[in-house]
């Protein structure tokens, strides 16, 4: 019987964050996950380069413009990141400390690293806080990061790249072997047929976690298209969440427009990956 570290590890993607309509920070969906956070819970959140963006265009009436895309997105995250952490600080329950973690790819790559980042997290659950967690954009250049990665391939089989958010997720429930992983995103789950609502995959489940793996893997040749530019899709979702589902944790895929409690308990939508 599997023993778990923590009861949830959940991500939520930078487009699931955003009102299109508004071009602005949807607070409707940050007020209903911020009032269902709480210790137990490890939240990775999305969307800091996006909301800062959008928050320099409101300041300034303009976008930046350096010429250099990978410097203004640094730059964004930077104005961005304060601003995700005010709004979760603003609607989770004040009786609930937060902290905010910033993550690179180092930190999952380096066994004393990797050791320090879990009993920071762990120690978050016994002290009654939830720990807020991004990607550190505003200190990685991406060249330097690249150099990196391309050094540590010389000497591991596998390392870990954090190309997005949904890895990090996967990789933090690897770490913490959480009941549940929720991944977050702006549809409800994985589809066969693209824009098919009726097409959604309720479930992807095997008798043992070999046979899941298998059926993980059947649903990843349907899965195509991503919800923004740069973004990897369904796809690589499917590909992160392999480890954790090897592991006996629980994945949800389903929409930033529900509830937690409801995706979580059956009453919302979602696609389950699991082994029976």
């Amino acid at each position: 019987m599997s023993t778990f570290d923590i009861e949830l590890v959940g991500k939520v993607g930078s487009m699931a964050l955003i009102n299109q309509y508004r071009d602005d920070m949807d607070y409707n969906i940050i007020s209903m996950l911020g009032k269902e956070l709480k210790p137990g819970y490890v939240w990775i959140t999305s969307g800091a380069a996006e909301i800062g963006r959008l928050d320099y265009i409101k300041r300034t009436g303009k976008e930046l413009n350096s010429g250099n895309l990978e410097m203004d997105k640094i730059d964004y995250a930077a104005q961005g990141q304060s601003i995700i952490m005010t709004e979760y600080r603003r609607f989770i329950s004040p009786k609930y400390g937060i902290r905010q973690i910033l993550v690179e790819h180092q930190h999952f790559n380096d066994e004393a690293k990797r050791d320090h980042l879990k009993n920071v997290l762990i120690r978050c659950a016994q002290q009654g806080t939830i720990p807020i967690i991004n990607y550190n954009d505003p200190v990685s250049d991406e060249e330097v990061r690249k150099l990196e990665i391309r050094n540590l391939k010389k000497d591991h089989r596998t390392v870990v790249e954090c190309v997005d958010n949904d890895e990090t997720a996967s990789q933090i429930a690897c770490i913490l072997k959480p009941k549940i992983l929720l991944i977050l995103t702006s549809v409800d789950g994985i589809y066969t047929k693209l824009n098919d609502e009726s097409s959604l995959v309720k479930e992807i489940a095997g008798k043992d976690v070999y046979e899941t793996i298998n059926s993980v893997e059947y649903y990843q040749n349907f899965a195509n298209g991503a919800s923004r530019k740069g973004a990897h899709g369904a796809r690589a979702k499917l590909e992160y969440i392999k480890k954790p589902v090897m592991n006996g944790t629980t994945v949800y895929i389903a929409n930033s427009k529900y509830k937690i409690s409801d995706i979580i308990t059956g009453k919302a939508p979602s696609t389950k990956i699991c082994t029976r």
